[in-house]
C-alpha cells in the first residue's frame, strides 16, 4: 500500500454504502473483488455504478482515468486473497460484523488494512477475536460515497497508528477528506450531530408541528445551503458580525437554557407515527423512483462541488477538494497510458457471479 495505492481492493457486502465504495473505486481506476452472499446483490451493485459513472462524467470528464475492473467473488476468501486494502461494509450488527471481520482477518494478508464502515460501532469491540486487530480500524463514509468526501477514521485500542496513516493517504488518493475521530466515540462526529437534528424532526412531525416536506424545506432554504459550504461553527461567527464568535456566543449563548430542545428524549415510533412519516414521504417524492431521486440528488451534488471549486482563488471547503480530485485523476490517466503502464478498459461486471447485500 505505498505510492498511488493497491492495485486491488477488496469490498466484502454489496449493499448502498458497499456499492458505492465499489463504485468511487471502480472510477478511479482500482480493481475491486466484491463479494456479499446475496445472490441479488450483483443488479444492485450494477445500478449503482450506472448513476455513479453518470456522476463522476459530469465530475470528471475527460481526466478520468480508465475505469478498474468490478468482479464479484464466489466466497469472501477469494474476494480478500491478495488484496491491498480491504473495507467491509455488512449490514449494522455487531455479533455479524464481528464475525465477518473475524473471517477477514484469518483469510487476509497479515500487513492489510481493514476497514469498516461502521455508522456507530467501536472499532475496539470489532477488534475481538482478531488475530490482527491492529490493522483494524473505522472508515466510515456517507452516501452516496462515490460523490460526498467526507470519511471518519477512527482508531481502536489496539489500532496501529501506521494503520490510520495507510488509510488516510489511501482515502486521499481516491479524492476524500479523512477525518481522524480524536477520540473512540460511539457513533463519531457526523452522525452524532445528524442524531440531534433527527430527534428534534422526529418530534415536530410526532407533535403535528410540520410534514416531513415541511421540515425538509425548512432545511433545504436556510442552514443546509450555509452549512454546505461553511459547517456550523464558521456560520455561527458570520453571525456575530465584526465582533465575531465571541460576540455571538455572547449574545445567543443563553438561548441553549430554554426550553426548546427535546435532544433528551425521543417519540415512540409507533405504527401511527411510522404510518404517517411513511406516508408524507411517499407524497413528497411524487412518484419519482428511488434511482431517479439518486439522480436528482448526485446532480444537485455536482452542482454544489463545482459552485465551490470555482469559489475563490484555490477553491473553498469541499471544492478545494474536488479541485485537488480532478489533478489527481489526470495524473492516474496520464500514467495508465504511457507506453508500458497499465490500461484497463471499462467492465463494470466483469468476472464470475456472485452475491452482495446491504449497509
Amino acid at each position: 500500500m505505498t505510492g498511488v495505492g493497491p492495485e486491488r481492493v477488496a469490498c466484502v457486502g454489496g449493499g448502498v454504502i458497499g456499492s458505492g465504495w465499489a463504485a468511487r473505486l471502480v472510477l478511479n481506476g482500482i480493481d475491486v473483488s466484491l463479494y456479499d452472499p446475496d445472490p441479488d446483490a450483483g443488479p444492485a451493485v450494477q445500478a449503482a455504478m450506472v448513476n455513479a459513472e453518470r456522476a463522476f462524467d459530469r465530475l470528471f470528464g475527460k481526466a478520468r482515468p480508465a475505469a478498474g475492473a468490478l468482479s464479484f467473488a464466489g466466497s469472501l476468501a477469494e474476494a480478500v486473497d491478495g488484496a491491498g486494502f480491504i473495507q467491509e461494509s455488512v449490514p449494522e450488527r455487531l455479533d455479524l460484523k464481528q464475525g465477518v471481520l473475524q473471517e477477514i482477518d484469518s483469510a487476509a494478508n497479515g500487513d492489510t488494512v481493514i476497514a469498516s464502515s461502521t455508522s456507530g460501532l467501536l472499532p475496539s469491540v470489532l477488534q475481538t477475536g482478531l488475530k490482527h486487530p491492529e490493522r483494524l480500524l473505522v472508515g466510515h463514509p456517507f452516501n452516496p460515497v462515490y460523490l460526498l468526501p467526507l470519511v471518519e477514521v477512527v482508531a481502536g485500542r489496539d489500532t496501529a497508528p501506521e494503520a490510520v496513516e495507510r488509510a488516510g493517504g489511501f482515502y486521499r488518493s481516491l479524492g476524500m477528506k479523512p477525518l481522524a475521530v480524536r477520540k473512540e466515540i460511539d457513533a463519531f462526529i457526523a452522525d452524532r450531530l445528524q442524531e440531534a437534528l433527527w430527534r428534534e424532526a422526529l418530534w415536530l412531525v410526532h407533535d403535528g408541528v410540520a410534514t416531513v416536506g415541511e421540515i425538509d424545506d425548512a432545511m433545504r432554504y436556510s442552514f443546509g445551503l450555509r452549512w454546505a459550504q461553511m459547517g456550523v461553527f464558521q456560520t455561527y461567527r458570520l453571525a456575530g458580525g465584526e465582533a465575531g464568535m465571541r460576540h455571538f456566543m455572547e449574545q445567543f449563548g443563553p438561548c441553549l437554557a430554554w426550553p426548546w430542545t427535546k435532544l433528551t428524549d425521543v417519540p415512540e415510533l409507533d405504527d401511527a407515527l411510522i404510518d404517517a412519516i411513511a406516508e408524507q414521504s411517499d407524497r413528497q417524492a411524487e412518484g419519482l423512483s428511488i434511482r431517479e431521486l439518486e439522480r436528482v440528488r448526485d446532480d444537485n451534488l455536482v452542482g454544489i462541488l463545482e459552485a465551490l471549486e470555482r469559489s475563490g482563488r484555490a477553491g473553498w471547503g469541499a471544492g478545494a477538494l474536488l479541485g485537488e480530485a480532478r489533478r489527481r485523476m489526470r495524473e492516474r490517466r496520464d500514467r495508465s497510458r504511457r507506453p508500458g503502464g497499465p490500461f484497463r478498459q471499462p467492465a463494470p461486471g466483469a468476472g464470475k457471479d456472485g452475491a452482495a447485500g446491504e449497509t
